[in-house]
């Protein structure tokens, strides 16, 4: 099974907002670079779109190891939110959880690789962390451009 590194970043520019989202796949020493936007979103919407598009990249099962600056996102799998809003039908203790479309989509694509989760700290010295979000910053550029 290959073994992939891939990282990931989302922003937004007000939140919601225009929002771009960066990833970064690693195999061997071949990296290849994804970015996107939306005109209309979240900041958590971009954190989850941009590892949904990561993982949508690859061509098979894999061993993958993602690298997020999103407590949000990294932080449902380590602490098991995301089962405890399964088991609840998508609700919290607030009300239904934010992003159920996402969510889902991210669950199937787990599903298919062996995953692994890892919080990076944000705008600190993580080279591809800074990339992902130099990515996404640079796609919220070409959406105001674009307007």
């Amino acid at each position: 099974m290959k073994h992939i590194i891939l990282y990931t970043d989302g922003a937004c520019s007000g939140n919601p907002g225009k929002g771009g989202w960066g990833a970064i796949l690693i195999y061997n020493e071949i990296k290849k670079e994804l970015s996107g936007g939306e005109a209309q979103t979240t900041n958590n919407r971009m954190e989850l779109t941009a590892v949904i598009k990561g993982l949508e990249a690859l061509k098979e099962p894999c061993q993958v190891d993602i690298y997020s600056d999103s407590a949000y996102v990294v932080n449902a799998f380590l602490q098991n939110w995301i089962e405890n809003w399964q088991n609840n039908g998508w609700r919290t203790s607030k009300g239904m959880v934010l992003n159920i479309d996402l969510w889902q989509k991210l669950l199937e694509l787990i599903n298919l690789h062996n995953v692994s989760w890892h919080k990076v700290k944000g705008h600190a010295d993580n080279e591809f962390n800074n990339r992902c979000d130099a990515l996404a910053r640079g796609e919220i550029i070409k959406i105001k451009d674009e307007n």
